[in-house]
């Protein structure tokens, strides 16, 4: 789930395509492609990522966690995974603004390249969406538009669609309205249920996450209004 206000969406600041890939780690000391994830839970998807990059498989630099809820398992893995964290309570700060006025700082002074929205359940405002526009991403457990906002895997599964599944978005001004970067069908079988649905939608969505990340950190990705194009490596 993702959404946010004060903020109309595309129209509301230049299109402009996803950053140009800078490969982290490299030869030649290339500077690397930094990313934060924002999380407010278990952090399934946060240690996905870091496992794709421990593993090599995924080259960018897990620079920041952001998470809004101190006692998240998602804070334990950063930890654990050496990432520093920026763990926050919303009730400290007068406004939703002033909150991400202070997250924005942290960004910027980390120069980080593409915010990741995994499980982080706060909306946010133009504060934050506007100046990350086309470099900020979500997934979401359901094939959008079909289930957009919480409880996606439910609200298909009492639907009685025969497929649902992930997909992984740009942020704009909406909830889960953005452009579509990628999706993933899963099969409902017959028999499931919200749980058994849930294991494979997770599993659909750590493999689809960071393979879209690598996408973006390759420059491979293309902004073009609502479109959304995938060009070939160089």
């Amino acid at each position: 789930m993702t959404g946010s206000r004060s903020f109309a969406g595309p129209s509301a600041v230049p299109v402009r395509q996803a950053p140009e890939g800078r490969p982290g780690g490299g030869p030649g000391g290339a500077k690397p492609f930094r990313i934060a994830v924002f999380a407010s839970g278990s952090g399934s998807n946060f240690q996905a990522i870091a496992d794709e990059i421990q593993a090599g498989r995924l080259d960018v630099k897990l620079e920041l966690l952001v998470c809004d809820r101190p006692q998240a398992k998602v804070v334990e893995r950063a930890a654990r995974a050496g990432v520093p964290s920026f763990v926050f309570r919303a009730r400290d700060y007068p406004s939703r603004e002033a909150c991400e006025t202070e997250i924005l700082q942290k960004l910027r002074a980390r120069q980080i390249d593409l915010v990741v929205l995994a499980g982080y359940m706060r909306i946010l405002t133009g504060t934050l969406v506007e100046p990350y526009y086309g470099r900020m991403i979500n997934i979401h457990p359901s094939l959008l538009p079909s289930f957009p906002g919480v409880n996606g895997i439910r609200q298909a599964l009492e639907y009685g669609v025969k497929q649902t599944g992930v997909t992984v978005h740009f942020v704009d001004g909406g909830m889960d309205t953005g452009p579509i970067i990628a999706q993933k069908a899963v099969e409902v079988l017959d028999d499931d249920t919200e749980e058994s649905l849930a294991r494979r939608i997770h599993a659909a969505e750590h493999e689809l996450f960071p393979q879209v990340i690598r996408w973006l950190s390759e420059g491979r990705v293309r902004l073009e209004g609502r479109r959304v194009r995938l060009v070939t490596k160089s």
